[in-house]
């Protein structure tokens, strides 16, 4: 669906935006990608490596409408991963949080519809789920408005869906490269918030590919969440430095002891396919649409009420030989 497409990613210069564009170069043949991100050191380090023909770089913010708008000219699909991801920073900042993450939600919505976008996920994150933190909150704002954009096309063959996923192994600003990074300047011991906290984790391939498989499924309204494992944090220290001690600090500001992605109170209108959940969308949209089978033809069934798919309550666990071999086969795709 890729081939021949103009293709444009907000935050395009994240690890996401660069293992997406790395996976369609091997893939598919656009006719063109547009990186679209703010920081022109990034872009100028981004296309050194990825410098093919199709490659366009835009510099430009997503609180900035009217750039938005010239950048989305002639555009079909586009991936919004643009975002203020820190939760200490978002708790401290909270107003610049806002601006770009609900505000410059609403400008990509406005540039998608205005230049008639044909197909527009935008990337979520487990912490928008009963939120317990700005972050969580704004990308939760976020996804509401993604959704309820379906209702705002006139008629117009324009979609919009979210996905939703946990942590990405080893992605820049991590967990996971934040203890590698102690370790190499020479730390005896590792911080762990609280000895029971759980996450859920996804590699970038594999969030990659979820999102790409999404844009194949989706019919306009639907948050999609993957199916994945969850490893408690001492079981991930351990994993990575068996010999290192690790040191209690507390839960920080903001900070869930477990992370949920399907919420008990969303439970009425979750559907459970093979190897993903769909959120459907609260509200009614100008017609009605069966989420239950998808534009793949995948079918789902309603979870049974009061579900809620947790990082702590969840089928499936990360063992320290697969948390190994993911993290070298990201080192693999990276090299």
């Amino acid at each position: 669906m890729l081939n021949g497409k103009n293709i444009l990613i907000t935050g395009g210069t994240g690890s996401f935006g660069k293992q997406y564009v790395r996976t369609i170069l091997q893939k598919y043949k656009p006719n063109k990608i547009i990186i679209y991100s703010r920081d022109e050191l990034k872009q100028f380090e981004m296309a050194q490596k990825y410098n093919d023909r199709c490659m366009r770089y835009f510099i430009g913010d997503i609180r900035d409408l009217p750039r938005l708008q010239k950048a989305m000219n002639g555009v079909d699909i586009v991936v919004h991963a643009a975002a203020l991801k820190h939760v200490p920073i978002a708790e401290y900042n909270p107003m610049e949080c806002i601006k770009t993450n609900v505000m410059g939600a609403q400008n990509v919505i406005d540039a998608c519809i205005e230049n008639e976008v044909s197909h527009t996920i935008a990337l979520s994150t487990d912490k928008a789920a009963s939120p317990a933190n700005l972050y969580g909150a704004s990308k939760l704002v976020s996804d509401k408005l993604f959704v309820a954009a379906n209702n705002l096309t006139g008629g117009h063959k324009i979609k919009f869906s979210v996905v939703r996923y946990g942590n990405v192994l080893g992605s820049r600003g991590s967990v996971i490269p934040f203890f590698q990074n102690l370790l190499k300047n020479g730390a005896t011991e590792l911080p762990i918030t609280e000895p029971n906290m759980t996450r859920f984790w996804i590699t970038l391939q594999e969030g990659v590919d979820f999102v790409l498989k999404n844009f194949e499924r989706m019919q306009g309204g639907e948050i999609f969440i993957p199916k994945i494992p969850s490893m408690k944090m001492t079981d991930l220290v351990r994993a990575i430095a068996p010999n290192t001690a690790q040191k209690i600090i507390g839960i920080r500001p903001g900070e869930k002891l477990h992370e949920v992605m399907c919420p008990l109170d969303d439970s009425h209108i979750t559907l459970e396919f093979e190897d993903h959940f769909v959120i459907k969308p609260s509200i009614t949209f100008n017609e009605p649409i069966d989420y239950t089978q998808n534009l793949l033809g995948e079918r789902g069934t309603t979870v049974k009420q009061g579900f809620e798919y947790s990082s702590k309550d969840n089928t499936l666990w990360l063992s320290d030989g697969d948390l190994l071999k993911k993290l070298q086969s990201t080192k693999e795709e990276e090299a």
